[in-house]
């Protein structure tokens, strides 16, 4: 992975993080974000059921996603979450978004990462470079040793980003999520900071 710059820039209304790659690059979303992250929820809602439950219709309005955003702000602001959208490099459009999330410092110093990509970017290894970028961020920016992310067992293209990545997988985590009906096993996977 070929990360060339890395920013955190102080705007009206808080900090924001912009990571560049090669394929894609990743920054924290700001409260203008909310119709374009609106669209991209809207536009995969049954594309992403398979591995995620849907969500009431309320959820694919703007003025959701908008509180959406201003909540992940506020983590922000306490490092305990980092939510960024992914974007085509050069443009403004919105394709995926990935999150670290759940921030613990010591003992633990871990946090979760979990992301999404629009239907039509899938397979382009996007994804893959988006988890490398914010993995490294937390390393390295954040000060984290450990970070984790759960898969659904049949989420066989979820499985490759992840082990591509660097992670490992540590376990089942039986029926562990409630998904349209059905309780679904889902891998434990980490990646640690020495690795």
């Amino acid at each position: 992975m070929v990360l060339k710059i890395w920013k955190l820039l102080r705007k009206k209304g808080g900090n924001v993080v912009s990571i560049q790659g090669r394929k894609c690059y990743i920054r924290t979303f700001q409260e203008k974000d909310a119709q374009s992250l609106t669209g991209l929820v809207s536009r995969n809602k049954y594309f992403w059921s398979t591995y995620e439950p849907l969500q009431r219709s309320e959820y694919y309005t703007v003025d959701a996603q908008y509180k959406k955003i201003q909540e992940s702000l506020y983590l922000m602001d306490s490092k305990r979450e980092f939510t960024f959208g992914i974007f085509e490099p050069g443009t403004n459009n919105l394709i995926g978004h990935i999150a670290l999330y759940a921030v613990k410092r010591l003992p633990y110093s871990s946090a979760f990462v979990g992301y999404a990509m629009d239907e039509i970017y899938v397979g382009k290894g996007i994804v893959t470079e988006a988890v490398n970028m914010v993995v490294k961020f937390a390393f390295e920016q954040v000060g984290l040793h450990r970070v984790e992310a759960y898969v659904s067992t049949q989420n066989n293209a979820s499985i490759r980003v992840l082990e591509k990545s660097g992670f490992q997988r540590e376990g089942l985590l039986r029926k562990l999520l409630y998904i349209n009906g059905q309780w679904v096993d889902h891998y434990m996977y980490a990646r640690l900071e020495d690795q």
